[in-house]
């Protein structure tokens, strides 16, 4: 784009910019550029020569002036464009309709009112949540409300100032994600909206619903019914981390019967700075740092904390070795417990029948703990592509689960990660375990002496070039490892092309003669080349099995550093 076009597409932008805000950030931005400011006209070009690009994830940005930022215009075109997509798609006769949510980040409500009065204003019925809520009320309402589609705002975990777009499909698709071809269908609506439209001049309509708390009330109901009443009542500290969380998950306690947690106050409520945490994110390196002060304050046995849209989960217990310290739980070993946990209520369910039924499904780069549990229990095991659009398709699915803290223990009820079902479900293990003098650290060793010792690992290498990736994965391919830190390599799976399973993804999957396997791929979110390490060890006393997996580890970690460096 030369430096002409680049103002002319600035200023018709600025144009049509609604928000006072961005409109001024803009107006300075282009007036320095003009000027000679080279800094300024180099954030001109990030914003202006390309855009946020709509994809199976929606829309995610810094929120700011411009295409390739978040902010009412870009969210007006794909409102437009995806009522747009939603009218083509409607069967002859069939009332097309969507519901939207939002969280407590910076524009959230904005953008989803937006949303409404353009749905309203194509004719499409419109139901907007009635307050701020998380992301898996959105998921569950889809299916509750018999919706066309749903949008939820939220950028989940990200950083303060980005917000994002997520976008759900009913009917056949029943309240899953959107996957493919559907993105590439309505980013087709959303460019010829932005090349053709003002978005100034699209009809609107303030004749959008507001849905009723019969809908947030029917949810609580639903997923309370995921616990049996407690014999014991753990001590347990939540935090929200400054997100919406907390309203819902309180009520989900009082109607399952288990008693008010203790809450980390600073993080209780929404706030969309975030101010204690510089990333809100409970995997974080010390994210959970006031939620673990609170739990040693009130001598607490765990500690659960959602991320800011509530559809993640983390879990933290006191660590055996030091009782007065709290560990975090990985994803792998959180999803171990909860797919056994459902592995024995299937089993139990089914005891009349002799066979349990059903599925447990992971993504790809998640543990192989659950492959484990679904052989022993006779039941169905898929695995899926990265992202709980994928998992929560899976035919039966009954516990589905990715190792980056996501969960979806009710699938019945919502097609989504969901992290405040997921906590209920997780407490009500902890409470039948006390109830037998036990805790959770005890189940993790019952699953290793039952299932075999799993560990897992990553190495994630940051690049300012993203050729850098590219080169690897390609070398990668050409001149395949023969082993990797001492372990010969068995096969080798590459998932770049259809294999009638999995659909086609950027991924090499290494199995090792051990039983080691290692997945290699870039990551979908950031500049990154992600390796995923999973090791196990069958024999011997459970401190046996622990040192064979945690040394096959080191091993492998050793080897994959060598093997990716350029």
């Amino acid at each position: 784009m030369i430096d002409s076009d680049l103002f002319e597409a600035a200023r018709a932008w600025l144009a049509q910019d609604p928000d006072d805000e961005t409109r001024s950030e803009l107006s300075a931005l282009i007036e320095a550029a003009g000027s000679g400011d080279t800094s300024a006209l180099d954030d001109l070009r990030d914003r202006f020569e390309t855009r946020l690009a709509f994809g199976t994830a929606g829309l995610r940005g810094e929120i700011a002036a411009g295409p390739n930022r978040m902010n009412r215009v870009l969210v007006s075109q794909a409102a437009a464009g995806l009522a747009a997509y939603l009218i083509e798609r409607a069967v002859d006769g069939d009332p097309t309709s969507i519901v939207i949510g939002y969280d407590g980040r910076k524009n959230s409500a904005v953008f989803a009112t937006d949303t409404a009065e353009i749905m309203a204003g194509a004719g499409i019925r419109a139901i907007l949540l009635p307050r701020l809520l998380p992301t898996p009320l959105v998921a569950f309402a889809v299916r509750h409300l018999d919706v066309s589609a749903g949008v939820m705002v939220t950028a989940s975990h990200n950083p303060p100032n980005d917000n994002g777009y997520k976008v759900y499909l009913g009917g056949i698709d029943q309240g899953s994600q959107i996957v493919s071809p559907a993105d590439a269908e309505i980013a087709t609506h959303i460019l010829r909206i932005a090349a053709e439209e003002n978005v100034l001049e699209l009809p609107r309509s303030d004749a959008y619903e507001i849905a009723p708390e019969s809908v947030v009330e029917a949810y609580i109901s639903q997923t309370a019914e995921l616990a049996s009443r407690p014999a014991v009542q753990p001590k347990v500290v939540y935090t929200a981390m400054h997100g919406v969380g907390w309203q819902t998950f309180r009520a989900v306690l009082e109607a399952a019967g288990f008693d008010e947690p203790t809450v980390v106050r600073q993080q209780i409520d929404p706030d969309s700075a975030f101010p204690t945490v510089s990333f809100p994110n409970p995997e974080e390196p010390g994210a959970l740092d006031l939620a673990f002060r609170t739990a040693r304050e009130v001598d607490a046995d765990l500690v659960i904390a959602n991320d800011p849209d509530a559809d993640r989960l983390a879990i933290a217990i006191r660590d055996s070795s030091s009782p007065a310290t709290f560990r975090a739980l990985t994803g792998n070993e959180v999803g171990a417990l909860l797919g056994w946990r459902a592995a024995e209520n299937l089993d139990a369910a089914a005891r009349d029948e002799q066979t349990a039924s059903g599925t447990l499904a992971c993504s790809i780069v998640s543990s192989p703990a659950l492959r484990a549990v679904a052989a022993e229990y006779g039941l169905e095991f898929a695995e899926t592509l990265t992202g709980f659009k994928w998992v929560s398709r899976t035919p039966g699915l009954a516990f589905g689960f990715e190792e980056a803290l996501g969960y979806l223990v009710n699938p019945s009820t919502v097609r989504d990660k969901d992290g405040i079902s997921a906590a209920l479900a997780l407490l009500d293990l902890a409470s039948g375990l006390a109830a037998r003098g036990l805790t959770l650290d005890d189940q993790l060793d019952a699953f290793s002496m039952r299932f075999g010792h799993f560990a897992s690992g990553q190495v994630s290498v940051r690049v300012t070039d993203l050729s850098q990736i590219t080169r690897v994965m390609a070398r990668l391919r050409a001149e395949p490892p023969a082993e990797i830190g001492g372990i010969r390599v068995s096969s080798i799976d590459d998932l770049l092309g259809a294999d009638g399973v999995l659909p086609s993804s950027d991924v090499l999957r290494i199995h090792l003669d051990d039983g080691s396997r290692v997945m290699v791929r870039p990551s979908g979110t950031e500049p990154k080349l992600k390796v995923y390490l999973d090791t196990q060890s069958s024999d011997g006393t459970l401190d046996e099995r622990r040192t064979a997996a945690a040394e096959a580890l080191s091993r492998l970690e050793e080897g994959v550093r060598a093997l990716i460096a350029e």
